[in-house]
């Protein structure tokens, strides 16, 4: 078990710390979260339709090389006048390596093999979009790391039965939750698997009081905390001015409303209810198309990548290693099939990771703003999970693991270029575009 973690964690941080620095250039949605951070060390209010933890933690962290706010991450690909912009990166990007130790781990108290389990780990560790989007400044990393290391305290704690897991598992939940609110999800899929444990075996008032506390109300808490500390912050007028209720502004100071006698200010749980509310209307009003923007059900199969970053001959490419992406995809169906034709109820972990899938792709049918494809994170590793979970199955199983290893590397390799922005020639690129919605 410690080889197997010391391999992975090994991989996770050379993947993710090699080019770190590379572009030295902004990429993506660094041009919003860049703006996000930088509002903590001018105190400017701004808005954003997420939960503000993963902005806070980069925020809090470049103090330790005096980040400056200054640079107006203005455009894609505007040059960073300094080298502290790795600084900004360097959190995402440890969160990123630390997952497919997670996922081992996970893995493991799920009940899956332990070479299974190192294998599941792995195909997460040579994941190409896994990799992009966890290095640069976005957010997605936390957001996965905290949400399966609370799925992780879970089962630990149907395992072990010790009330400190599951405490564990409401912090970890609630910082998935405060970083977007699909980390919620975890919560849902713990929450379902417990509910129905208490139901069955009818437990007294004290576990389910454990249960509220531990489902609810720890995350809340910490959800809460994490908005207090953001207006602590946010305290002058800013760019998110437009989006706030008078009372709101009138805590801002040099706001339009600040010296209006008439208002009376907003009070720290009317900005909370104020804000989640003008988060909620602004994610539903959000009616603009994008060129690589992609529809729930075409993600499984990866049509529609998304260009972070285009630079003369090196581009970067949110694109999936497609030996895992598909091959995992694969194993959904199959798992899926095996269950209407033979039923899952004595199959237990193949019904928690269909759970866990279903949970974080059914909410996306009947989303109308756009979506890309690193929305299907969460549901890919369920999907990563589950071919580990068939492959140990098999009686080759040593042989197909190595097999789908062999060739998972050899794809990694060869898509690495798009994933850190290396320059490749036309031709080299041309034949890494396989279908006409790649380019």
């Amino acid at each position: 078990m410690k080889k197997y973690a010391i391999i992975l964690l090994a991989l996770g941080l050379a993947t993710h710390f090699i080019f770190i620095w590379q572009p030295a250039e902004t990429v993506f949605d660094e041009v919003h979260f860049g703006k996000f951070i930088s509002g903590y060390y001018t105190h400017e209010y701004f808005f954003d339709i997420h939960p503000p933890l993963g902005k806070l933690m980069i925020a809090g962290f470049a103090k330790i090389v005096n980040f400056e706010p200054g640079f107006s991450f203005a455009n894609i690909g505007d040059k960073f006048p300094d080298n502290k912009y790795v600084a900004l990166r360097f959190l995402p990007n440890l969160a990123g390596a630390f997952l497919p130790l997670v996922i081992y781990l996970l893995a493991l108290r799920l009940g899956i093999e332990k070479r299974a389990s190192f294998f599941a780990g792995l195909f997460v560790a040579l994941e190409n979009a896994l990799l992009v989007q966890s290095h640069y400044i976005l957010m997605d990393a936390f957001l996965l790391l905290f949400g399966f290391v609370s799925l992780y305290f879970y089962f630990s704690y149907r395992e072990s039965k010790k009330w400190q897991s599951l405490l564990w598992m409401g912090i970890f939940g609630g910082l998935s939750a405060s970083v977007k609110w699909t980390g919620l999800s975890f919560l849902a899929l713990a929450g379902i698997i417990k509910l129905i444990d208490l139901i069955k075996r009818r437990h007294d008032a004290i576990r389910y009081s454990l249960f509220a506390i531990s489902f609810i109300l720890i995350p809340f808490l910490i959800y809460f905390s994490l908005f207090a500390l953001h207006f602590k912050l946010l305290y002058k007028s800013g760019p998110g001015d437009a989006f706030m209720m008078p009372e709101f502004r009138k805590t801002l100071i040099g706001s339009q409303d600040y010296d209006n006698a008439d208002i009376k200010p907003a009070n720290l749980w009317q900005k909370f209810i104020g804000l989640n509310r003008e988060m909620y209307r602004s994610n539903q009003r959000l009616s603009a198309t994008h060129p690589y923007g992609s529809q729930w059900y075409s993600w499984p199969f990866m049509t529609r990548p998304i260009y972070y970053w285009v630079q003369d001959n090196a581009r970067i490419y949110l694109i999936g290693n497609p030996v895992i992406w598909w091959a995992s995809t694969a194993a959904v169906l199959l798992l899926t099939l095996r269950g209407f034709l033979e039923g899952l109820r004595k199959d237990k972990i193949a019904l928690i990771l269909l759970g866990g899938y279903a949970l974080n792709m059914l909410p996306f049918i009947g989303v109308a703003r756009v979506m890309f494809l690193y929305h299907y994170f969460t549901a890919l590793i369920f999907a990563i999970l589950m071919l580990a979970y068939l492959i140990s199955g098999q009686k080759t199983a040593k042989k197909f693991f190595l097999a789908v290893t062999t060739v998972a590397v050899t794809a990694f390799v060869y898509f690495a270029p798009l994933s850190y922005g290396l320059t490749l020639s036309s031709k080299a690129y041309d034949i890494r575009v396989w279908f006409s919605s790649w380019r």
